[in-house]
């Protein structure tokens, strides 16, 4: 699973300040007998993890309950709004609800109108809470007032730098991140450092950045279990994406010990799974995600497994589950479930209709990846060729950006760098190739690279 906007994120910095400052430390039944044992086995640890995950959750919709009744009786309380925000966007977190996302954003504001003075917190919560909902020129707004509200909390500057990444303006997030460089290990800088890095090719760098801000977070005895469990999260989901399996799978099952309810880490454990073509394990952990937050990028998984095993009636029960899910609302593309139709070959003009209207204000590698694909499909391929040069500019090594990139070459006759390109996505992930239905060009690559 891609990147950060294919991931929550962590209320790190300032969210997270908030969170502990203001709040105060207050079934799906399996396809077939598929065995989990390797993967996160269910033992003791992780039954009590299991019992206190649902616990939080419902000691958070109690203070929820408790905040709604206070506001409700002081609409004019500053404080109690800001409070509620915070727990509003940390059930976005458990539940990836945009209701919530919303909700949050609705109690920041409202915070804000009562006191503008001395509410940060506030202003922070409501970036925060446009990031969530994908609204990133409104997002950048409310993170630059809060910088120049108060420049000297580095949760503040991270989270600013980080929009500007989201928004393809990597000049100005590379100046804001080389500012930083002195609190590279703060917990709220270091995940977007990496992320950072990784866009700029900085694989090896971006791992290390993760794995470090991953042993600070388990030292941390002030970080809530479910914050440590998405630290394993994003060093999981990193690693799969590198093809470096056993790694991907210890991080992602030592987070389902401390969350197992979190449907990022049981959306990434289906995604591991079915790379390694275990489709049942793949069902069952897609199932147990889905039933949390219906992602449509793990219905997509869904049908692509059923599909496997030669249910083709499951199969597209869960893509026309995905297509409700994400072609029938307005908005931006979400670029995993846009790879997912593009791949299929359905849907194709909507998704470039979409990628084209969301590249007029955002314009960064994944998007530029996801235009020359669908350019790409649509036969226009000296097109993809150009949005597929702006993807590769920064220098990532992403192996499925890299993959498009020997596609559209081969299609262009240029078969030399279709060569070039997969070799890159084999040094990247060496396991990519072996994915089923991977149509590429014969090249000389030796066996050690496959």
């Amino acid at each position: 699973m891609r990147s950060l906007s294919r991931h929550r994120r962590v209320l790190t910095g300032a969210v997270f300040v908030t969170l502990t400052g203001i709040v105060g430390a207050r079934a799906w039944q399996p396809r077939g007998n598929s065995s989990l044992t390797h993967a996160a086995g269910k033992t003791a640890d992780t039954h009590d993890a299991f019992s206190a995950d649902l616990s939080s959750t419902e000691m958070l919709d109690a203070d929820i309950a408790f905040y709604g009744e206070r506001v409700a009786a002081d609409p004019s309380s500053a404080g109690d709004h800001a409070k509620l925000a915070a727990l509003f966007l940390e059930r976005v977190r458990v539940s990836g609800s945009q209701e919530d996302a919303m909700r949050a954003e609705q109690a920041a504001r409202t915070s804000l109108a009562a006191r503008t003075k001395h509410n940060g917190a506030a202003l922070a919560l409501l970036a925060s809470s446009l990031l969530e909902q994908h609204r990133f020129i409104d997002a950048r707004e409310a993170a630059r007032q809060l910088v120049a509200h108060d420049s000297v909390v580095v949760g503040h500057r991270a989270l600013l730098a980080e929009i500007e990444l989201e928004l393809g303006n990597y000049d100005e997030a590379a100046r804001l991140f080389g500012a930083l460089q002195a609190h590279w290990r703060d917990l709220a800088v270091a995940p977007r450092v990496a992320r950072w890095m990784e866009i700029r090719g900085g694989v090896q760098h971006a791992r290390q950045m993760l794995a470090m801000a991953l042993k600070d977070a388990i030292a941390d005895s002030y970080l809530p279990r479910s914050q440590v469990a998405w630290f394993h999260y994003r060093l999981g989901d990193f690693e799969l994406r590198y093809g470096r399996h056993e790694q991907a799978r210890a991080a992602l099952a030592a987070g389902l010990k401390l969350a197992p309810g979190d449907y990022r880490l049981l959306g990434s454990m289906a995604g591991l799974e079915a790379a390694e073509q275990r489709w049942d394990n793949a069902i069952e952990y897609a199932g147990r995600s889905v039933a949390v937050f219906p992602d449509p990028a793990v219905l997509g998984l869904l049908s692509n497994a059923y599909l496997a095993l030669g249910d083709t009636g499951k199969s597209s029960e869960f893509a026309r589950a995905m297509a409700v899910l994400s072609l029938g609302q307005p908005g931006a593309i979400h670029r995993t479930w846009s790879a997912f139709w593009l791949d299929r070959g359905e849907h194709v003009e909507e998704v470039l209709v979409r990628a084209q209207e969301e590249g007029k204000a955002r314009r960064d590698i994944y998007g530029d990846d996801v235009l020359a694909w669908a350019l790409h499909k649509t036969g226009r391929h000296a097109d993809a060729k150009v949005a597929m040069a702006r993807a590769l500019v920064q220098g990532v090594r992403d192996p499925s950006i890299l993959f498009h990139a020997a596609t559209i070459s081969y299609a262009l006759g240029d078969t030399a760098e279709s060569c070039v390109y997969l070799h890159e996505v084999l040094v990247s992930n060496p396991r990519f190739l072996q994915r089923p239905v991977r149509a590429t060009p014969q090249c000389s690559i030796s066996s050690s690279e496959r």
